[in-house]
């Protein structure tokens, strides 16, 4: 039987990439599912992203965050069973033609999750502001602290997930900084991790939501929950 693989496309207010990013990765894989979880956005998101019917599209009530937003994908990914759960950012940052690289490793047995990275090797890629990197950097010393792993790029939003992953952080996944504190979540709990050298372009259109004096705050903050997410107890993983 073929692997099922689901796409889970974080949305908030992309009306003018959406429907672009929808339609590079069925042109990448015409088998990928695609659904757009659109997190309350106040334009046209859900109207771009319906408009060419190649995604399943699940509109929140209201703006629940990136990690309400992805969550909602994990759930849906454990009730229809997916194989396999690929997290896509709906700004076109990501390319459909990377996605087999983060795959592979879970598809060979290797890893229960794959984070696609802009550091691991010199890329020609976008790589992000400086502020970012040096937060990015930060992160990558939390990690080696915290779960004993080195993971370069904490905040990458372009990962994969096995069957195993899917169920455990369909229940378990953090909502406030959930990319850097999914990394802790996984590696206190024992979930094999792995990254791989990807490329990402600039995002396409709109602006990002952390910048400036922003972006010291966000660091702080997000430390400060990689910490205490590190001090939780294992949770009990289901044996299905």
């Amino acid at each position: 039987m073929r692997e099922r693989i689901l796409i889970i496309i974080p949305a908030y207010n992309e009306e003018k990439n959406i429907r672009k990013v929808i339609q590079s990765l069925k042109n990448a894989n015409p088998e990928y599912e695609c659904l757009v979880v659109n997190d309350g956005s106040k334009d046209d998101t859900q109207r771009e992203a319906e408009a060419n019917g190649l995604a399943t599209v699940i509109q929140l009530p209201a703006n629940l965050g990136i990690g309400g937003a992805v969550q909602t994908g994990f759930k849906y990914a454990f009730y229809e069973d997916f194989d396999y759960a690929i997290q896509f950012d709906g700004d076109g940052q990501h390319l459909a033609s990377e996605i087999p690289k983060i795959l592979a490793p879970l598809q060979q047995n290797q890893s229960d999750a794959c984070i696609g990275s802009r550091f691991v090797e010199k890329t020609h890629g976008f790589q992000s502001t400086f502020m970012r990197r040096v937060g990015i950097r930060i992160f990558e010393l939390m990690n080696r602290v915290l779960i004993r792993k080195r993971i370069t790029d904490s905040t990458s939003g372009f990962r994969a997930y096995n069957k195993q992953a899917i169920a455990f952080l369909a229940a378990n996944y953090p909502t406030d900084y959930p990319e850097p504190e999914t990394i802790i979540l996984l590696g206190k709990n024992d979930f094999r991790i792995e990254e791989v050298s990807v490329e990402m372009v600039e995002r396409q259109g709109g602006e990002s939501s952390i910048s400036g004096l922003k972006s010291v705050h966000y660091m702080i903050k997000v430390i400060l929950a990689m910490i205490m997410t590190s001090q939780r107890q294992k949770i009990r993983r289901s044996s299905s």
